[in-house]
């Protein structure tokens, strides 16, 4: 469980998974686990989202889910369905969906962009010459960054948004290059975090980062542009 929990909730904020607890990818700092749902999805799943995001009376819902490459769009159809259902209950919350990369497919990615949502997510996790084998073979570096600049490009009014982990052996110039890619391509907002093992099968913690290192990158970040919203 997310030790930050009680912070997000309290603040009308939380997250909901989506399309199951089983994924096709294999990263090595996550512990959810692996396998071929073969196409299972509950058609239930977005009436069912937005009921609870009622209930909860959330100001802001993050929809994530697993990656489903035994689905044909990577379940971006299903990822909309998700969302139109709660901003037609919920026209006041804000959605953002934080997905898979659909495997670099553009038609997908189009389909969750136009649905209605307000901030876009795909997470670069690391920095480049870590993307392997921190991330899925399958997933990329560069793919992720298409991804995001082709939402861009798309609906330039829907924040675009993503994530790195620190401590897993990158260089404080491996992170400003990450950043200064990520600004390239008109990205709105970037989250670091430091990364933690969840079990002792995956990638080790190389170090711990200083909150004043943190607020380096911070400072990096803002004179590079992006939004300082939190």
């Amino acid at each position: 469980m997310c030790p930050n929990i009680g912070e997000c909730w309290s603040n009308g904020t939380a997250t909901l998974m989506l399309m199951g607890a089983v994924c096709t990818r294999a990263c090595q700092f996550c512990a959810v686990d692996t396998g071929n749902p073969q196409g299972w999805l509950d058609p239930e799943e977005p009436a069912h989202a937005a009921r609870s995001v009622e209930l909860m009376g959330l100001k802001y819902v993050v929809l994530t889910s697993v990656d489903r490459d035994d689905l044909p769009d990577g379940g971006a159809s299903h990822y909309a369905q998700c969302v139109a259902a709660i901003k037609e209950r919920c026209p006041n919350t804000a959605v953002e969906a934080l997905t898979p990369d659909f495997g670099g497919d553009l038609r997908s990615v189009q389909r969750v962009v136009d649905s209605g949502l307000d901030v876009f997510a795909q997470n670069l996790e690391t920095v480049k010459r870590l993307t392997h084998p921190v991330r899925d073979p399958r997933a990329s570096y560069d793919q992720t960054l298409k991804v995001l600049a082709h939402t861009k490009q798309l609906r330039p009014e829907v924040l675009t948004k993503t994530s790195l982990m620190l401590g897993l052996g990158e260089s404080e110039s491996e992170i400003r290059e990450a950043l200064e890619d990520l600004r390239a391509i008109d990205l709105n907002i970037v989250t670091l975090g430091q990364y933690l093992r969840p079990t002792k099968n995956h990638l080790a913690v190389e170090r711990y980062v200083s909150p004043e290192e943190f607020e380096q990158y911070r400072k990096w970040g803002l004179e590079l542009g992006f939004s300082p919203r939190s």
